[in-house]
Protein backbone atom coordinates (compact mmCIF):
# COMPACT_ATOMS: atom_id res chain seq x y z
CA UNK A 1 0.00 0.00 0.00
CA UNK A 2 1.49 3.46 -0.57
CA UNK A 3 2.12 6.28 1.90
CA UNK A 4 -0.55 8.98 2.14
CA UNK A 5 1.56 11.95 1.49
CA UNK A 6 1.26 15.66 0.63
CA UNK A 7 0.30 16.74 -3.46
CA UNK A 8 2.78 19.41 -4.70
CA UNK A 9 1.85 22.60 -5.54
CA UNK A 10 0.37 23.52 -9.05
CA UNK A 11 0.38 26.26 -11.38
CA UNK A 12 -2.88 28.10 -11.32
CA UNK A 13 -3.65 29.78 -14.98
CA UNK A 14 -6.85 31.14 -16.44
CA UNK A 15 -8.18 31.10 -19.83
CA UNK A 16 -9.85 34.32 -20.83
CA UNK A 17 -12.38 35.08 -23.86
CA UNK A 18 -13.89 38.01 -24.45
CA UNK A 19 -14.80 41.24 -26.96
CA UNK A 20 -14.73 43.96 -24.25
CA UNK A 21 -11.22 45.21 -23.50
CA UNK A 22 -12.35 47.13 -20.82
CA UNK A 23 -14.30 44.08 -18.55
CA UNK A 24 -11.10 42.19 -19.05
CA UNK A 25 -8.75 44.79 -18.03
CA UNK A 26 -11.22 45.19 -15.22
CA UNK A 27 -11.45 41.28 -14.51
CA UNK A 28 -7.62 40.76 -14.73
CA UNK A 29 -7.35 43.39 -11.22
CA UNK A 30 -9.74 41.62 -9.70
CA UNK A 31 -7.97 38.07 -10.63
CA UNK A 32 -4.89 39.65 -9.71
CA UNK A 33 -6.21 41.34 -6.47
CA UNK A 34 -6.89 37.93 -5.07
CA UNK A 35 -4.76 35.25 -6.78
CA UNK A 36 -1.21 37.59 -6.69
CA UNK A 37 0.60 38.58 -9.04
CA UNK A 38 0.32 37.42 -12.73
CA UNK A 39 3.49 36.21 -14.14
CA UNK A 40 3.03 35.20 -17.76
CA UNK A 41 -0.11 36.57 -20.11
CA UNK A 42 -0.50 34.71 -24.03
CA UNK A 43 -0.60 36.34 -27.14
CA UNK A 44 -3.90 36.98 -27.77
CA UNK A 45 -5.78 34.90 -30.86
CA UNK A 46 -9.13 35.01 -32.11
CA UNK A 47 -11.51 32.69 -30.93
CA UNK A 48 -13.04 31.21 -34.01
CA UNK A 49 -12.58 27.62 -32.94
CA UNK A 50 -16.11 27.60 -32.41
CA UNK A 51 -18.62 29.61 -32.25
CA UNK A 52 -20.27 28.20 -28.53
CA UNK A 53 -20.07 31.23 -26.98
CA UNK A 54 -21.50 33.75 -29.91
CA UNK A 55 -24.80 33.60 -28.88
CA UNK A 56 -24.46 34.88 -25.47
CA UNK A 57 -21.27 36.90 -25.79
CA UNK A 58 -21.27 37.70 -29.62
CA UNK A 59 -18.98 37.77 -32.02
CA UNK A 60 -15.04 39.41 -32.41
CA UNK A 61 -14.05 37.50 -29.33
CA UNK A 62 -11.01 37.18 -28.56
CA UNK A 63 -8.75 34.12 -26.59
CA UNK A 64 -5.65 34.58 -24.51
CA UNK A 65 -4.21 32.58 -21.25
CA UNK A 66 -2.36 34.31 -17.88
CA UNK A 67 -1.00 32.51 -14.95
CA UNK A 68 0.23 33.32 -11.49
CA UNK A 69 3.10 33.88 -9.99
CA UNK A 70 2.05 32.03 -6.49
CA UNK A 71 1.31 28.53 -6.52
CA UNK A 72 -1.22 26.93 -4.92
CA UNK A 73 -3.08 23.80 -3.36
CA UNK A 74 -4.66 21.51 -6.12
CA UNK A 75 -8.18 21.03 -3.41
CA UNK A 76 -8.13 24.71 -3.95
CA UNK A 77 -9.41 24.58 -7.74
CA UNK A 78 -13.37 24.18 -6.40
CA UNK A 79 -13.26 27.65 -4.42
CA UNK A 80 -11.65 29.17 -7.75
CA UNK A 81 -13.73 28.34 -9.86
CA UNK A 82 -16.68 29.82 -7.67
CA UNK A 83 -14.56 32.81 -7.77
CA UNK A 84 -14.46 33.30 -11.40
CA UNK A 85 -18.04 32.44 -11.87
CA UNK A 86 -19.31 35.68 -9.58
CA UNK A 87 -16.57 37.10 -11.65
CA UNK A 88 -18.82 36.57 -15.08
CA UNK A 89 -21.89 36.80 -13.03
CA UNK A 90 -20.73 40.57 -11.86
CA UNK A 91 -20.16 41.58 -15.58
CA UNK A 92 -22.81 39.91 -17.25
CA UNK A 93 -25.90 41.81 -18.62
CA UNK A 94 -29.62 40.41 -18.82
CA UNK A 95 -27.96 37.28 -17.86
CA UNK A 96 -25.42 36.89 -20.56
CA UNK A 97 -21.94 36.76 -19.93
CA UNK A 98 -19.45 39.54 -21.12
CA UNK A 99 -16.20 37.22 -20.24
CA UNK A 100 -15.82 33.56 -19.85
CA UNK A 101 -12.80 33.29 -17.26
CA UNK A 102 -11.97 29.18 -16.83
CA UNK A 103 -9.54 28.42 -14.54
CA UNK A 104 -7.28 25.83 -14.38
CA UNK A 105 -3.97 24.39 -13.14
CA UNK A 106 -0.75 22.69 -14.48
CA UNK A 107 1.15 19.93 -13.10
CA UNK A 108 4.70 18.97 -14.54
CA UNK A 109 2.33 15.54 -16.20
CA UNK A 110 -0.80 17.41 -17.17
CA UNK A 111 -3.39 20.63 -17.42
CA UNK A 112 -6.42 20.35 -15.74
CA UNK A 113 -9.30 22.56 -16.08
CA UNK A 114 -12.46 23.57 -13.99
CA UNK A 115 -15.95 23.28 -15.46
CA UNK A 116 -20.08 23.20 -14.02
CA UNK A 117 -20.26 20.35 -16.93
CA UNK A 118 -20.66 16.96 -16.12
CA UNK A 119 -19.39 14.46 -18.63
CA UNK A 120 -17.89 11.00 -19.52
CA UNK A 121 -14.11 12.33 -18.84
CA UNK A 122 -14.46 14.66 -15.96
CA UNK A 123 -14.82 13.95 -12.14
CA UNK A 124 -16.93 15.71 -10.05
CA UNK A 125 -14.35 17.68 -6.70
CA UNK A 126 -17.46 18.90 -4.81
CA UNK A 127 -19.76 21.73 -5.22
CA UNK A 128 -21.40 21.27 -8.30
CA UNK A 129 -17.31 21.78 -9.88
CA UNK A 130 -15.67 18.73 -12.16
CA UNK A 131 -12.17 18.47 -13.22
CA UNK A 132 -10.72 17.44 -16.29
CA UNK A 133 -7.30 16.41 -17.88
CA UNK A 134 -7.10 18.28 -21.15
CA UNK A 135 -3.88 17.80 -21.99
CA UNK A 136 -0.84 15.63 -20.64
CA UNK A 137 2.81 16.45 -20.88
CA UNK A 138 5.20 13.21 -22.69
CA UNK A 139 8.45 13.96 -23.93
CA UNK A 140 8.66 17.96 -24.95
CA UNK A 141 5.21 18.85 -25.63
CA UNK A 142 1.65 18.63 -25.18
CA UNK A 143 -0.61 15.59 -26.17
CA UNK A 144 -3.89 15.78 -27.85
CA UNK A 145 -6.19 13.66 -25.94
CA UNK A 146 -9.73 12.57 -27.66
CA UNK A 147 -11.68 15.81 -25.67
CA UNK A 148 -8.75 18.41 -26.07
CA UNK A 149 -10.26 21.57 -26.73
CA UNK A 150 -9.15 22.98 -30.17
CA UNK A 151 -7.99 26.14 -28.82
CA UNK A 152 -6.08 24.51 -26.31
CA UNK A 153 -4.21 22.74 -28.61
CA UNK A 154 -3.32 26.25 -30.50
CA UNK A 155 0.16 28.14 -31.31
CA UNK A 156 -0.52 30.25 -28.86
CA UNK A 157 -1.96 27.74 -26.24
CA UNK A 158 1.10 25.26 -26.68
CA UNK A 159 3.32 27.99 -26.07
CA UNK A 160 1.73 29.20 -23.02
CA UNK A 161 1.55 25.89 -21.50
CA UNK A 162 5.43 25.06 -22.00
CA UNK A 163 6.55 28.29 -20.38
CA UNK A 164 4.27 28.14 -17.45
CA UNK A 165 5.07 24.74 -16.87
CA UNK A 166 8.87 25.55 -17.30
CA UNK A 167 8.01 28.42 -14.82
CA UNK A 168 6.22 26.06 -12.58
CA UNK A 169 9.60 23.37 -12.54
CA UNK A 170 11.57 26.08 -11.41
CA UNK A 171 9.33 27.13 -8.53
CA UNK A 172 9.20 23.74 -7.42
CA UNK A 173 12.91 23.29 -7.57
CA UNK A 174 13.73 26.45 -5.85
CA UNK A 175 11.42 25.12 -3.16
CA UNK A 176 12.84 21.94 -3.59
CA UNK A 177 9.60 20.35 -3.95
CA UNK A 178 11.05 18.55 -7.24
Amino acid sequence: MGAIGTPKKVKLFCGIISSYEEIKQKSLAILEDKFGKIDLVSSVILFDFSDYYNPEMGDNLKRFWISFEKLISAADLVEIKVFTNSIEDNFAINNKRQINIDPGYITPANVILATTKNFSHRIYLSNGIYGEVTTIYKKDGFVKLPWSYPDYLSKSATEFLLKARAYLIKQLRKNRCL
